[in-house]
């Protein structure tokens, strides 16, 4: 092997290894100036954005602006006006304070930044071309700062190829300006993309009303307040009631002295505040704002700043927990449970037969954790593969779970997942058909966040495929005229909102695959819930829905339909025969 020798890096190789630390995409860029905007002590950031970020990004704000003689020093590297020395690092109050990013981008790209203080009398640009500046000159200008950057990754292709589709883009970046909104309700935001209005916060400081753009008019409503002080810890904003849940965790937002953060701890104590409360694999919806002093919280750590250290991480995760878990109990009381007493108590066998139990239970997902039911002796044959043997109806336990015979032992049945099964199959099988469609009495307007509007739109043609009329009606509105047939009894508004809620990224999704996810939310919201109590003759007709399934076993997102407690496991259970 030859080695290289040592040398060092030229200025712009060094920048252009800095900008791709600081600018991964678009979206990175909108943030390193709108966070300069915010520390500028603007009042109003208007952020205008053309192909995705890729040919336009501008961003103007009515900040203090920058004196003339200091705007060739604001696209030097290193250069910024938060630090003044290595002490500062330790009580950092301002969003931005490495004194790279606009060097980093306009070593990338071609940039003009334009600004004027409220003091002078006339402004002065600079232009900046892959990390080379021009010029200063003097220019008619509004008090404030606007940078414009185009062409961005001009000059390194390769870092083009390595970006996501457009509206996977545009979608960053009005998450990120949204949850700016979100942060600083006192500053009026305005984002356009591609010529079109994406997002319009009025700046009168009512988080609320963020939400609204964030979660949807109807869940900001819904919305529980927490408002919590413990010594130097501040923590307010808002968290979803355990009936408004999302099956993944892009809607837990926290925010540390105004910075979005990602903080796998503050999540943790969060969702431990829901304990017993939600599904599994359902998460809440949150917006926590935390306030601590700037020296007990370390923002250096990443160049993106979007982690932080915490300096006491126990009483951070304890204050998260009591402020979520004492406002979900202000909602939503718990009742108090009789005491069991000092002296009540499981005896040994019914204990150890529970255990057992619990070891013996197979489901088709985990195979029954074989290798322990083994050890313990109560091993039995996996399910068949595929189908279902002939149910004979028991009755339904706790409204939720359908109990039946089979030749091999004992079914409990989930009668949501299986009927969201059943649903699903018969939907698919209607597709190549041409799914019928039940007109609505009279029309219904749904108003979507607009991230969510933006989806939809893009799958409305295959939505009208699938038996839906839906139309736009004005921004982040949708007027819809007919739902498929099948779901007439379904609230129309649940089963809209349903196709876009949680909708997973996909850049290059095959239309089949498209269709099988929105059909399989759709019944995951029309299928039986648990707690319904559900008659004789439904019961039944369930089970036969279910047999007649290609695949019964499990719901179209994968969790199992039933459970199976073989004759041979329950004769061990019983004592009637021993380990072999």
């Amino acid at each position: 092997m030859s080695f290289m020798p040592i040398r060092i890096l030229s200025d712009e190789i060094a920048s252009q290894i800095a900008a791709g630390e600081v600018v991964e995409r678009p979206a990175s860029v909108v943030k390193e100036l709108v966070e300069n905007a915010l520390d500028a002590g603007a009042t109003h950031i208007r952020v205008l954005v053309e192909d995705a970020g890729k040919r336009l990004i501008e961003v103007a704000d009515n900040g203090n602006g920058i004196p003339a003689e200091e705007l060739p020093l604001a696209v030097a590297r290193h250069a910024t006006s938060k630090l003044e020395s290595a002490q500062d690092l330790f009580r950092i109050a301002t969003l931005g304070f490495r004194g790279e990013a606009l060097a980093s981008i306009a070593s990338v790209s071609r940039l003009t930044l334009t600004s004027r203080p409220r003091a002078a009398e006339s402004g002065h640009t600079l232009q900046v071309d892959a990390g080379v500046a021009g010029p200063l000159r003097p220019v008619g200008a509004p008090a404030g700062t606007v940078v414009r950057v185009e062409n961005l990754f001009y000059n390194v292709p390769a870092r083009l190829k390595f970006l996501k589709a457009d509206r996977t883009e545009r979608r960053h970046i009005l998450d990120l300006l949204t949850r700016y909104a979100l942060a600083y309700p006192q500053v009026r935001f305005h984002l356009q993309q591609e010529g079109r209005a994406a997002l319009q916060s009025s700046g009168n400081g009512d988080r609320r009303e963020a939400l609204a753009h964030l979660f949807g008019p109807a869940e900001a409503r819904q919305m529980i307040e927490v408002v919590a002080q413990y010594d130097d810890l501040e923590i307010t904003g808002f968290v979803s009631p355990p009936g408004l849940t999302r099956s993944n965790r892009s809607g837990l937002l926290f925010f540390v002295n105004g910075r979005p953060v990602r903080d796998a701890a503050l999540t943790s104590a969060l969702l431990r505040a829901y304990h017993t409360l939600l599904m599994v694999g359902r998460y809440p919806l949150a917006a926590l704002f935390l306030k601590i002093p700037p020296q007990q919280v370390d923002v250096n750590v990443h160049p993106a700043k979007a982690e932080v250290r915490f300096r006491d991480k126990d009483a951070i995760f304890r204050g998260v927990g009591r402020a979520v878990h004492t406002a979900l109990l202000a909602h939503t009381p718990v009742p108090d449970l009789p005491s069991l007493g000092g002296e009540a108590r499981l005896d040994a066998p019914a204990a150890r037969l529970s255990t057992l139990w619990g070891a013996a239970v197979t489901t088709e997902a985990s195979a029954s954790s074989s290798a322990d039911a083994r050890a313990d002796g109560f091993a039995q044959p996996p399910l068949p593969a595929v189908t279902v043997p002939l149910l004979r109806l028991v009755g339904q336990l706790a409204g939720t779970y359908l109990v039946a015979e089979g030749p091999d032992g004992l079914y409990l049945v989930d009668q949501h997942a299986a009927h969201e099964r059943v649903l699903f199959e018969r939907f698919m099988a209607q597709r190549g058909e041409g799914i019928p469609a039940q007109q609505l009495m009279e029309p219904v307007v749904v108003e979507l966040p607009p991230a969510a509007a933006e989806v939809l739109s893009e799958q409305l043609p295959t939505l009208s495929q699938l038996g839906f009329d839906v139309e736009a009606f004005g921004r982040g509105a949708f007027l819809l005229r007919a739902i498929p047939a099948m779901f007439q009894g379904m609230d129309p508004q649940a089963a809209l909102r349903v196709l876009v809620e949680d909708f997973e990224e996909d850049e290059t999704p095959l239309a089949e695959e498209v269709e099988a996810r929105i059909i399989a939310r759709v019944c995951k919201r029309a299928a039986v819930k648990g707690g319904q109590i559900l008659s004789p003759d439904e019961q039944q007709a369930l089970l036969r829905d279910l047999e007649a399934c290609q695949s019964p076993r499990t719901c179209p997102h994968g969790r199992p339909t039933m459970i199976h407690l073989s004759v041979d496991m329950l004769e061990r259970q019983f004592g009637r025969r021993g380990a072999r």
